[in-house]
């Protein structure tokens, strides 16, 4: 046993054996009980922080355990890639949206690796894919076809700067947390879900 711990060479070594042998890859297997872990799937913003390390080995910690218990583990990966932050950030970089994100999905990727957490990469999706929002899509018209999704106006926090509605949590002191804009009141056309019709179910 060596005196010293060399993580590069320990890590390395262990992360290409998991990869060659496919360790983590979750496989249908009826006689084992199933154990689900997903933490959260990160914005693609370029650089992972210590609350995604924080939080990733949290679900790390609880996969490993139940693995060795003998449960059929899935833990998939994602990146949560739609919306205003990423065209604000590639605004604000001169780059286009889709190679902004996808660059720092590749980049976060590599990161993820680095740290040996037991994903299942062959689960990995990107949530600005269409072969994953059509899904979203088929699921939002059948709520709507359903009359579980309807339409009615209502009042929102407006970022005239963003040009996009806010969450009560992103106005702060009257004024949006990225742009600092005094956020305005608006009646707006939106959708709804009668969630109140199932309210026995989900108690």
């Amino acid at each position: 046993m060596q005196d010293t711990y060399e993580p590069e060479a320990v890590e390395r070594a262990a992360q290409q054996y998991w990869e060659e042998e496919r360790s983590f890859r979750a496989r249908e297997d009826p006689a084992r009980p199933k154990f689900y872990c997903l933490s959260m799937f990160p914005y693609p913003s370029g650089k992972l922080h210590m609350g995604h390390v924080r939080n990733y080995t949290i679900g790390d910690v609880l996969t490993r355990y139940h693995r060795m218990r003998g449960y059929n583990v899935l833990q998939p990966m994602g990146w949560d890639a739609f919306g205003l932050p990423a065209e604000n950030a590639a605004m604000a970089n001169r780059v286009p949206p889709a190679k902004w994100t996808y660059d720092n999905i590749g980049y976060m990727k590599a990161q993820l690796k680095s740290l040996g957490f037991a994903l299942d990469w062959q689960r990995e999706l990107a949530t600005c894919r269409p072969d994953y929002y059509r899904w979203n899509q088929w699921f939002f018209t059948r709520l709507f076809r359903k009359g579980i999704a309807y339409k009615k106006t209502g009042v929102v926090n407006w970022d005239p700067v963003d040009q996009t509605v806010l969450a009560n949590e992103q106005v702060i002191e009257g004024r949006g947390w990225r742009t600092g804009a005094p956020v305005e009141k608006r009646e707006i056309p939106m959708y709804f879900l009668r969630i109140t019709s199932y309210a026995e179910e989900l108690l």
